[in-house]
């Protein structure tokens, strides 16, 4: 009998381009696979040993020879790349449409509504790196008092502030009038807060960042674990992810290495149920800024605590690892690559197998059902049968 799963998502850890990826121009996007191409080798030895190399189609890693753990791919069957829709459908939710985008800024009425509603004027309104962004109006955004909003590739109206000219609770208040409104047709799959901090030329984002998601439009298996008398445990921006659904406790993270010990202390814990992890280093401080050379070490030193996180597994857990799209630093583009996901799966009762190629991320959370002996949700499918020993 399993009782508990760990869940832990390395954003935007892709491993290689859908069949669709040219209907989102990412035909050549391979997060993990570019990486290595471009710096020669990785060292990753756990991660390879979980069999992350002996996924079909990651032919650019090293295959373990005895893997420890089950492993294999996963297709996205929602619409989009973007970080809610990927969670979204690990949870069970199917998107028909994508989340609206606005590749030339936000229309006047959108923006009109929110000046209004903040009684302050705005500046910026365009895609933008979100590091750039403040280089280029962060002088302009202090003179004035004017919060910048921008947007990206992605569903998201973010809003940048530096944090002595708009305190965070104002700047929070800010976030939480736009998610009020950008609701329907302009439902952005997230609004967020962007503070920063520094002086004329050298501002820097802080991690008080915080992300204010639609609600899931249905039950997720969250909402299934949590109805069932278990604990749902969230580090990092799960928690904004799912707008709090679902949720028994979260904690907030500054980094990967902070997730991972939050992470380990909730291991430390004695209850039944899920924890679930999102590691965000990878896809805001590296892919979205194409440092492939801060990703690859990234990568090392989530590799580095795998040993940790192991051997405080008791033999009735179960650690899965996976991401939530592509973020590919190799290529010209900042934004999310809409690539295959990696699941890698580990405990005492996982069966080494290979479970191919999954329909749907949701196959994840369906899994995550079964293992604690929960009803199914409405989409995905389980691969319990293929990984469990007995």
């Amino acid at each position: 009998m399993i009782n508990r799963v760990t869940l832990i998502v390395l954003d935007s850890v892709g491993i290689g381009a859908l069949p669709d990826a040219d209907e989102y121009g990412d035909v050549n996007s391979n997060t993990l696979g570019n990486i290595i191409k471009k710096i020669g080798s990785l060292n990753i030895p756990n991660l390879r040993k979980l069999g992350i190399g002996n996924i079909n189609g990651v032919d650019y890693l090293e295959s373990a020879s005895d893997p420890i753990g089950a492993f294999g791919k996963s297709l996205e069957k929602s619409k989009g790349k973007d970080t809610t829709t990927g969670h979204w459908e690990i949870g069970g939710i199917i998107l028909e449409e994508p989340f609206p985008t606005y590749p030339n800024g936000f229309p006047k009425s959108i923006m009109d509504k929110f000046e209004e509603m903040i009684g302050r004027k705005t500046i910026g309104n365009k895609p933008a790196s979100g590091t750039e962004i403040i280089k280029e109006l962060g002088n302009e955004h202090v003179r004035t008092g004017y919060p910048i909003v921008y947007t990206s590739a992605d569903s998201v109206f973010q809003i940048a502030a530096h944090e002595d000219i708009i305190p965070l609770s104002e700047l929070y208040g800010m976030c939480e009038k736009a998610r009020g409104f950008l609701q329907g047709e302009n439902g952005v799959g997230r609004v967020i807060a962007r503070p920063f901090v520094g002086k004329g030329g050298e501002y820097v984002r802080t991690s008080h960042r915080h992300d204010y998601s639609l609600k899931p439009i249905h039950e997720t298996f969250l909402d299934i674990i949590k109805e069932s008398g278990m604990e749902v445990k969230a580090v990092g921006k799960i928690v904004d992810i799912y707008s709090g659904a679902g949720i028994t406790e979260s904690v907030h993270t500054e980094s990967n290495m902070d997730g991972v010990n939050k992470t380990l202390e909730y291991m430390q814990e004695d209850f039944r149920g899920l924890i679930f992890t999102n590691l965000v280093d990878f896809d805001m401080k590296y892919g979205h800024r194409n440092n492939v050379a801060g990703y690859a070490n990234a990568l090392e030193e989530f590799d580095k605590r795998l040993p940790e996180i192991f051997d405080n597994m008791s033999d009735k857990e179960v650690l899965i690892i996976t991401a939530d799209h592509g973020c590919d630093p190799t290529t010209d583009s900042t934004d999310h690559s809409r690539e295959y996901i990696p699941i890698l799966v580990y405990g005492e009762n996982i069966k080494p197998t290979n479970i191919g190629v999954r329909d749907s991320f949701s196959d994840i959370g369906a899994t995550v059902l079964e293992l604690l002996n929960l009803k199914s949700m409405r989409n995905g499918n389980s691969f319990y049968d293929i990984i469990r020993t007995k």
